[in-house]
């Protein structure tokens, strides 16, 4: 088995996740870690630069013609979508209308708001630990946020104008696929597999030894306070870290295609396996 370059991000749920797989345990190939933002890992793995990573699902419905998606280590859920946020409460046509941020234009917030609002036509691309600041000095007129914004942008003074983890869950019936861990559909099938069930023995081993995975994760989580760290991965681990499980798969497969009903991406037309179960 060849060794493997793997992209993380710095966000608590990711290196809560990974911290035994990284630290721990003993593989019959070697990690090279790579820990970006998730749209630096995004753009990385159309550079084809890694050989398994986490990623927006938005991207991976770009790339399914050489990625299969792993059935743990995934972030996906109910009440855990990326928001609209303003300095004013904001009508969809006067959102249609205005200068809106977004966290990158291959991550599953910016599907989502496409899919939401595809008149938009003023979209500007930032770093999304900068959108709150954008907005709050009205360099955006509001802006798409994702990860612990979620839980500290009442701090601002900045309002909540559209849900859209809400908005996709009353649409669909289905939990929204944020994020996912896609690996070359080249690698041997036994490797994937390891990958894959060392994804849930090293979700088991976080969850026994917080104290000794806490380090490692304020290490990269540094502006963030220990409560929302927390409660950052209470919401964005759960079951379906663990394993998509049929329903996570339908709820993968559905953004996919409304993706590409949109003409957003381009599924390959011949049938293929997404997933390693």
């Amino acid at each position: 088995m060849e060794d493997i370059y793997l992209g993380i991000s710095p966000c608590p749920n990711d290196t809560f996740i990974f911290y035994h797989l990284l630290h721990k345990k003993r593989l019959p190939f070697k990690i090279n870690p790579v820990i970006r933002d998730v749209e630096e890992l995004n753009r990385l793995v159309l550079a084809d630069a890694l050989d398994v990573s986490k990623v927006s699902f938005a991207l991976a419905g770009q790339v399914i013609d050489r990625y299969k998606i792993l059935s743990s280590g995934s972030a996906l859920g109910r009440g855990c979508g990326p928001l609209i946020l303003a300095r004013s409460q904001m009508s969809k046509r006067e959102l249609a209308k205005a200068k809106i941020a977004i966290p990158g234009k291959n991550t599953t917030a910016a599907l989502l708001f496409r899919l939401y609002l595809p008149d938009a036509r003023n979209l500007v691309e930032m770093p999304f630990d900068k959108i709150v600041e954008a907005i709050c000095s009205k360099d955006v007129d509001a802006g798409c946020v994702i990860h612990e914004t979620r839980f500290t942008y009442r701090n601002f003074g900045l309002l909540m104008v559209q849900d859209l983890g809400k908005w996709w869950e009353e649409t669909t019936g289905r939990p929204i696929p944020l994020g996912g861990i896609i690996a070359r559909n080249d690698l041997p099938m036994e490797q994937l597999q390891i990958l894959q069930q060392s994804i849930r023995e090293s979700i088991e081993f976080a969850k026994n030894n917080y104290e000794e995975v806490s380090e490692f994760i304020r290490r990269y989580a540094q502006e963030i306070s220990v409560e929302v760290q927390k409660r950052h991965i209470s919401l964005y681990v759960n079951h379906y870290s663990y394993d998509l499980g049929d329903e996570g798969r339908k709820a993968v497969y559905e953004l996919f295609e409304r993706a590409a009903s949109a003409g957003l991406i381009k599924i390959p037309e011949e049938s293929q396996e997404l997933f390693v179960i």
